[in-house]
Order: C-alpha cells, then structure tokens, then sequence
C-alpha cells in the first residue's frame, strides 16, 4: 500500500471511530410514589420516542436509557446521581420531579461537569438563585405558574387568597411566586397553612383555610396531594359554599384521576396538552398506544422534546462533553412538534408559550382524556420570569 493510500485509509478510519458516538442518558424520577403517573414510566417511553425519531441508530449515536427511583428524596437522588456520574458513565440526567431533589442533582452535576436538563420539577431556583451552566429548566416553573394562573384569577375578581402549601422547595417556591403576583395585581394573601410532604389528610388545613373567608384557596402542592386536597374539598362543601380552588400546579394525569364530576371548572396553567394541534396529537396518541392507552403529561412531553434536542446538539459537536454540548444546545434555536419554536436563554430556562386551561365539565367532554378548553395562549416572551430578574449569576 502506498503512503498516500496508507493516509487516506487512516483519515477513513479515524473519521469513522470519532462519529461512533456512545451516549448514556439517565432518567431519575418518582416510579413508585405520588409523581409515578405524571412522570415515571412514561418518562422512560418518552426518552425512548425522543431516541428513535432523531434517527440515532442510523446517525451512529448509540443511546443506552437506565432508569431509578428517586422516591422524592433530595438525598437518594444525588446519592443515585453522584453514581451514576462517577461509575456508570452516565452523561446527562433527565426529568428529576420533586425541587428538593432537583435541586440536589443540580448541585452533584455542576460538581462533576455533566448535564442535567429537568422537565418534572418547578422551583425557578434552578434558573434563579441556583442556577448551573450545567442545568437546563425545560416544562414550566413556579413563577410561570403563578404568571399565568394567579393573574388571570385576581383579573376576574378573586383577589383574596389562603394558600394550603406543601411544606418543602417546590411548595415554598410556588407559594412564594404566587402570593407575589396576586399582590402585584391588586389582590391580598390572607394567610397560609403549610401540609407535610407527601400529605394524606388535608381536612384540617382544608378548614383553616375555609374559615379565613378568602375567595380563592390556593393549592401549592402536586400530583397525589392537588388530587387528595381537590376530593376532600369537595366533601366539604368547600367550593359549593362559593369559594374557588387555584390548583397551582396540575396534570393531566390529576385531571383524570379526578374525573370531571370532581375537576370541572378548575383553572390551571400547562406548557402542553396533548390535543392541542396536529403535533401534539400525533405524537400523543403514539405515545397512549405504547403506554396502556393513557395519554402524555407536560412532564412526559418536556423529556421527549429536551432528550430530541440534547442529541442535536451532541450530532452538531460530535461530542458528548458538557461544554461543548450546552454551549450548542443554548446557541441552537429549539423546535419539536410539542413545544414548537423556542430557545434556551443563559440562565438555562427553555422559552416556550404556557397555556390557561379550564378543566370541562363532563357534558363537554367528547370522549376519553378530552379534558381541557384553551382559555388562552401565554406567549412565550411572557410566560416566563424576565432574564434579569433571576438573580441568576450566569446573565451578564
């Protein structure tokens, strides 16, 4: 073989070796306890969709998807990721519900320069006080919450609020964010009572929060809490006697474990629903076949579409480093059909429209899962917290 046969033939194959790429990504979640249904599992399937449609195989980037259960403690969840990162050769972490645990991987990921792009919780820490190079905030957050639910609330007259709070980071934070924007409107907290995490029995909180008289009863919790809260108040009468819930952060997948008799009328804030235009449905519905007929939440939708666009970005710098990949996931404009046309700002919140949605009562209903009526479009410019407002030390 000649020496310029020789070279060429090493130039082939180093080109070759450098783009087979091994990628392993991590999902770390609830799959046991209150968060399992809006994340979980399907979480898991969602990553998977994300891996098969970006054509990963035939692009010669080799995903292997692990999976555990972070039973919603901030401790198991860095212990998990700290081994993942330093024994598995994990990569990047997705989804990770529950802020206290968010919040813990946050932490071990900047430690150890990998990535972690969380769709399941809602602490604006993360692009706020906490905020990492390392870290994207990609479904929704508190504030965008309590932009969207407690404006629109205190617009309509229900400008005095009692807030019942799951006592750990998520429940403060959207405490916190929505007392702030129901003052900043005109309205008044009247007070605030704060339930163990997970909760059970709401009946005390639930009558505390009756006799201040406020109009609006302000649910800071989640999944099977919002849910346990939402039956027991209408036990008591609660809403009949003339007093609105604020379920401040809501599934689907509460929406269906309620049914309409129990949820109708419910107004709630979401960053996707899966019957909201021919992306969503299509993907959805491919989703609902694979996942026992049960349609995605925001959460699931979050992973599918942050796991699509990390493995464009890994495609565009043959890399699978942190810098490199961040830096392009950040510069690269995102677009997939479940969030549409958005970015990545600097302090790592993903940009997209948030939505108003009113739960229908069951005679609206034209079949299963067909749960929502679009109040309004929150467009993505104003959706979420202003870049400088964060306190985020990352924005110049």
């Amino acid at each position: 073989m000649t020496t310029s046969i020789l070279a060429a033939a090493m130039v082939a194959a180093m080109a070759g070796s450098a783009y087979a790429i091994d990628v392993k990504i991590g999902i770390l979640n609830d799959r046991s306890g209150i968060y399992a249904d809006l994340s979980g599992e399907g979480s898991v399937l969602a990553a998977q969709m994300a891996v098969e449609d970006f054509g990963a195989a035939d692009k010669d980037i080799n995903v292997e998807i692990i999976a555990a259960d972070h039973q919603n403690k901030p401790d198991v969840a860095s212990t998990i990721a700290r081994q993942w990162y330093d024994e598995e050769g994990v990569h990047a972490i997705f989804d990770v519900p529950t802020s206290s645990a968010a919040l813990a991987v946050n932490e071990v990921t900047r430690e150890k320069d990998r990535i972690f792009i969380n769709s399941g919780a809602g602490s604006a820490d993360l692009t706020g006080s906490q905020c990492s190079p390392n870290t994207i905030h990609w479904t929704y957050d508190t504030w965008a919450l309590a932009n969207g639910t407690g404006t629109a609330m205190v617009e309509t007259g229900a400008d005095t609020w009692f807030f019942l709070t799951a006592d750990y980071a998520f429940g403060h934070a959207l405490e916190t964010d929505t007392a702030a924007v129901v003052e900043a409107a005109g309205g008044q907290v009247l007070g605030t009572v704060r339930h163990p995490f997970p909760g059970q029995d709401f009946s005390s909180y639930l009558l505390q929060a009756q006799s201040s008289g406020a109009k609006v009863i302000g649910l800071a919790n989640a999944g099977g809490d919002t849910v346990n809260a939402i039956k027991q108040a209408s036990e008591f009468g609660i809403t009949q006697a003339g007093q609105s819930l604020a379920a401040l952060l809501m599934f689907i997948t509460d929406v269906h474990a309620l049914g309409l008799e129990t949820a109708q009328g419910l107004v709630l804030t979401e960053s996707f629903y899966w019957d909201l235009n021919e992306g969503t449905r299509e993907w959805s519905e491919r989703f609902a076949e694979r996942n026992g007929g049960d349609m995605p939440s925001m959460v699931h939708a979050g992973v599918y579409a942050s796991v699509l666009h990390y493995l464009k970005a890994i495609e565009s710098t043959q890399s699978v480093e942190a810098g490199p990949v961040m830096e392009a996931m950040k510069s690269t404009p995102t677009s997939d059909p479940l969030f549409g046309e958005g970015e990545v700002r600097a302090d790592g919140r993903k940009i997209h429209d948030m939505y108003l949605f009113r739960v229908k009562a069951p005679d609206q209903s034209q079949g299963p899962w067909d749960y929502y009526e679009l109040g309004y479009t929150i467009p993505a410019a104003n959706a979420f917290r202003p870049l400088d407002q964060g306190g985020c030390d990352l924005v110049q």
